[in-house]
């Protein structure tokens, strides 16, 4: 991850954490509901916890994870239960989570590095395991007003990127505007993937 964006995470972790969060409820809901009971789910980029508290309290097993410990932290106190310091580079795991959930933190992975991340997200799923994420769509990387790195990709290049880091039964993309941390709105790209079974 770029060391820029991961600091900013880290020096500004009490403000982000304190935003109050809704508009992606209802995706959360809607990802759920193609889950099994009880599925076991691996987030990354948890933040302050607030979609992992809603997951927990439906009843999924769920590995809560953030790349900067002082995130994890603070989500750790919201949840009551330990949350992991985890880099993207750094799963490990194979065909082990029913479903991935990556809201608004693989938008941060340098462009040339994200089809490793996403082998190693498709790697860790099982065969018929579904996997969300959402990206700033643009034209091409460059850094928001507050210096953090993004992708921007378009619909295209997303696409194009899934289909190099594994083999997915289905892939859609949504688009939608949020309101993003520096107050500015923005346009998302919302994709759902599920691994071939």
């Amino acid at each position: 991850m770029d060391e820029e964006t991961l600091r900013f995470y880290r020096d500004n972790a009490a403000a982000y954490a304190g935003r109050e969060i809704s508009s992606r409820q209802a995706r959360l809901m809607a990802f759920l509901a193609l889950l099994p009971p009880r599925a076991c789910i691996l987030e990354l980029g948890c933040g302050a916890g607030v979609d992992t508290a809603e997951m927990l309290a439906r009843g999924f097993d769920v590995r809560a994870t953030d790349g900067s410990p002082e995130l994890a932290a603070i989500a750790s106190k919201h949840i009551g239960r330990p949350v992991e310091t985890l880099l993207f580079h750094e799963l490990a795991e194979v065909e082990h989570y029913d479903a991935v959930w990556a809201n608004a933190c693989l938008l941060h992975v340098p462009r040339d590095e994200l089809v490793s991340v996403l082998s190693l997200i498709w790697r860790a799923l099982k065969p018929g395991g579904f996997f969300y994420a959402s990206y700033k769509q643009g034209d091409g990387e460059g850094r928001d007003t507050l210096d953090r790195y993004y992708n921007y990709p378009t619909p295209d290049w997303l696409r194009a990127t899934y289909a190099k880091a594994g083999k997915w039964s289905s892939l859609s993309i949504e688009t939608g505007d949020v309101r993003g941390f520096d107050d500015k709105m923005v346009s998302m790209l919302f994709v759902i993937t599920q691994k071939s079974g």
